[in-house]
């Protein structure tokens, strides 16, 4: 699963348990990802919270443009977890294997993209790769792209949370399956 002990849902105790449930109820079942975490339940309750709340609350992007953003930002970090995981997610939405799979070789040049969806990823691109580099440039083309504050918002937190979320997954050798990454509520 890792490279660090986990506790399993079947042998979780007290405040773990209560978060495993919820987990379950509100997800389906538990990810590796949110397993990996299993020995710090406040910071897995907390950022349980914040992937729910950047993820699936609005305002801000529609869910396709989060899960896009989501699988393109795992790819430049080379997370095949997330990668994987949220393209399962894009697939729902984009319903074209072979489009997602130039998605994640990063070629999205190749992709059929709208204007706003390009400024998406060049945004993410930007303060993935380089951080340091962002300047308001890169917010006022996303407002020519027609994105509303509340969304340039959100985009911002879906990078800066794959950003985290990917080096969990990364630095912990979190592992994934075909079994794994199905079976989640949407």
């Amino acid at each position: 699963m890792s490279w660090i002990q986990e506790i399993d849902e079947n042998d979780a105790e007290g405040k773990l348990k209560g978060i495993y449930d919820d987990i379950i109820k509100t997800r389906g079942k538990v990810s590796n990802i949110m397993r990996v975490q299993s020995l710090a339940t406040g910071a897995m309750q907390g950022h349980m919270d914040l992937y729910l709340q950047v993820m699936f609350k609005r305002p801000g992007l529609s869910r396709a443009e989060r899960e896009m953003v989501a699988t393109y930002v795992s790819r430049l970090n080379g997370c095949s977890y997330c990668m994987d995981h949220h393209g399962v997610a894009l697939l729902n939405y984009w319903k074209d294997q072979a489009r997602l799979d130039i998605l994640k070789t990063g070629n999205v040049e190749e992709l059929d993209l709208s204007t706003r969806e390009m400024a998406l990823l060049d945004y993410a691109d930007t303060l993935t790769r380089s951080p340091g580099a962002m300047m308001e440039m890169y917010v006022e083309a996303l407002r020519a792209a027609g994105l509303k504050e509340a969304e340039i918002l959100n985009l911002n937190m879906v990078v800066s949370y794959f950003n985290f979320v990917n080096r969990i997954a990364v630095g912990l050798g979190v592992e994934h399956s075909e079994e794994e990454m199905s079976g989640y509520k949407v």
